[in-house]
């Protein structure tokens, strides 16, 4: 589905990720985790497009796409849920979510199953489908993100700390919608604060440190070993677990 080979990306002279090396298969369910400025989010800008490598490459099914905009990758079925949201404040909820299907220009009636199918995953959104984006709390604001982002029918969602400034409640229900988006064959990649959200969710965790793999996995089994401390603590890349 997707690789990575040797994928190094830099904000001009600095380097945040460094000699990236990991692959995603259809219906896997991958947690990045690290201190802040370990390069998570850069890892899922360099995979929608919003970077380009300044060394290596990115494939998807098989094909090197490192040049391509994230609006054509899109239209591949990659999908960013980016940080801090970014709705439109002045347009309705309905209208958010059909921005996210605009790369792929659906039929009418295939536009108007798949708001049905957004609604039944995010009820509240339905709600307030006529309201003002910038009235919601944020939490509601999170799910115009994923739903609009869920609109364009992804094979990869990519998401970038879903749960920054939400009530600890308000998580909990969001991860309920996330485990609900999971066992078919979309895959999703999740950076998150809430490593144990993450973790729980997610069947394969990577550990970043200072811009490269620490630690690699299944999550229940780098939890066990307490692996994940090595990323936090700052120590140097221990070996792979199994």
């Amino acid at each position: 589905m997707l690789e990575a080979r040797n994928v190094t990306g830099s904000y001009g002279p600095i380097t945040a990720v460094r000699n990236l090396d990991f692959s995603i298969q259809p219906g896997s369910a991958v947690a990045l985790v690290g201190r802040n400025g370990a390069g998570k989010s850069t890892v899922l800008k360099l995979l929608a497009g919003v970077m380009r490598p300044t060394k290596g490459e990115i494939l998807w099914d098989g094909e090197c796409i490192n040049d391509e905009t994230p609006d054509r990758r899109v239209q591949r079925g990659i999908a960013l849920v980016p940080e801090g949201r970014h709705v439109f404040p002045a347009l309705t909820v309905e209208d958010n979510l059909r921005i996210g299907a605009l790369p792929h220009r659906p039929a009418r009636n295939r536009l108007a199953e798949r708001l049905n199918e957004i609604y039944d995953l995010l009820p509240r959104l339905q709600e307030r489908r006529r309201q003002e984006a910038g009235t919601l709390s944020g939490g509601e604001q999170q799910m115009v993100a994923v739903g609009r982002a869920l609109m364009s029918e992804p094979k990869l969602l990519l998401l970038d700390e879903p749960s920054l400034g939400l009530a600890p409640l308000v998580i909990e229900s969001l991860y309920e919608v996330f485990a609900r988006l999971l066992g078919g064959d979309m895959a999703v990649v999740v950076v998150e604060q809430y490593v144990d959200f993450a973790l729980h969710l997610c069947d394969h965790a990577i550990g970043l440190n200072k811009g490269e793999v620490a630690v690699a996995g299944r999550s229940a089994e780098l939890a066990a070993a307490g692996s994940l401390s090595e990323v936090y603590l700052g120590g140097g890349p221990v070996a792979a677990t199994p």
